[in-house]
């Protein structure tokens, strides 16, 4: 069985979620016999195809991008060509630019769709793509969500609830690096054996504003581990409020990450906004067996975190909460302990790449014999 990935960014020139996701699921279907290529824009597309990880990743030249959604011409021909070379095309959404594709391409083949989240931010424009958007999910065979919360929230997704199924992200702990004793006694000699680990981009939508606000009278160590477009804002407004509680730790290794995950002690995650439909960091944290606090939002992070089982759960944009809920945590270490180690049980129920793997492979064979 061939299989196609078509989305915008691909590891190892971006580090994101769904790059992440990709990654696993081409890894674990892998093993089950599926030949998995992955079409991606890149800014600097040399060399143009390479191996990685089991798998063929194919670099198409990123034009421009315009409302976070790359464009390349020569995608176009790389995936008309791909299209037929393979059995089965599977779409990751949102990136408009792939519907267009699909429209002017219209390929012959199964196409499957793993719905990642709602456009949330585009609201001038979205009406203006919305007709495209419909026409492309309409068109293809299956659409997956990745957790009945994000299903049963999201407005678009409940015009096609006849073809929409439930396949969680998964995790393969194996492919994660052990973490490095001299490291995490690194750690914790310049954060202290408890400290508050943030892990991800910084976007607009992280909800970390929250965060340094809830620092003011929290007082406990936090390490934020990540960088993006909003990082010079944060920096000046911890310098300005004089934070010294709050630690920048840069873009990190994979190496550092998992020692920093295994030196915390608990996990905030203070997403405020759809735009985080679903949280790989948070489910990181939950691997690695740790409390965690997270926002309502009507995504995944709520089926990660359950409240008052796995760790806390708060209303979004609320600077009070996070700061009490962090207290909370901080105050009843052995609630917290059992608390991770509920995440992690719960991360081995739902969340691991073999399930998330085989469910997709089932698919596969599903819209193959459909």
């Amino acid at each position: 069985m061939r299989v196609l990935h078509f989305y915008k960014n691909a590891l190892p020139d971006s580090l994101g979620g769904v790059e992440q996701v990709i990654d696993q699921i081409a890894q674990g279907t892998k093993l089950l016999g599926v030949k998995n290529t992955i079409l991606a824009l890149s800014n600097l597309p040399y060399p143009n195809k390479i191996t990685i990880n089991g798998y063929e990743l194919i670099r198409a030249k990123r034009d421009f991008e315009f409302a976070s959604n790359g464009f390349s011409w020569q995608s176009i021909a790389l995936f008309r060509d791909l299209v037929n070379e393979v059995d089965l095309i599977h779409y990751h959404f949102p990136w408009p630019f792939a519907d267009l594709v699909h429209t002017i391409i219209n390929p012959k083949k199964p196409t499957i769709l793993t719905y990642h989240s709602d456009i949330i931010r585009q609201k001038i424009l979205l009406p203006i793509y919305r007709p495209l958007m419909h026409h492309f999910l309409k068109s293809v065979d299956y659409i997956v969500a990745t957790s009945p919360n994000y299903l049963k929230t999201s407005l678009t997704l409940q015009n096609f609830l006849d073809k929409t199924s439930v396949i969680p992200i998964g995790l393969d702990s194996q492919t994660y690096p052990s973490p490095n004793p001299s490291l995490v006694r690194f750690f914790k000699a310049h954060f202290g054996n408890r400290f508050f680990l943030f892990v991800g981009a910084f976007r607009y939508y992280k909800g970390l504003h929250y965060l340094l606000e809830a620092a003011k009278t929290s007082r406990y160590p936090i390490v934020i581990a990540g960088a993006g477009p909003i990082e010079s804002k944060l920096k000046v407004k911890v310098k300005k409020a004089r934070l010294n509680n709050i630690f920048f730790v840069g873009q990190i290794s994979e190496e550092a990450k998992n020692a920093l995950l295994e030196s915390c002690f608990a996990i905030v995650f203070p997403s405020h906004l759809r735009s985080e439909a679903f949280g790989v960091s948070l489910l990181e944290g939950a691997m690695y067996g740790k409390p965690l606090i997270s926002c309502e939002i009507g995504t995944g992070t709520s089926f990660i975190n359950i409240d008052h089982e796995t760790g806390l759960v708060i209303s979004p944009a609320n600077s009070m909460e996070l700061s009490q809920a962090m207290a909370w945590l901080w105050n009843h270490p052995e609630e917290a302990l059992k608390m991770g180690k509920q995440a992690r049980l719960r991360f081995q129920k739902l969340f691991t790449a073999d399930q998330m793997a085989m469910s997709y492979y089932d698919l596969y064979r599903k819209a193959l014999n459909h």
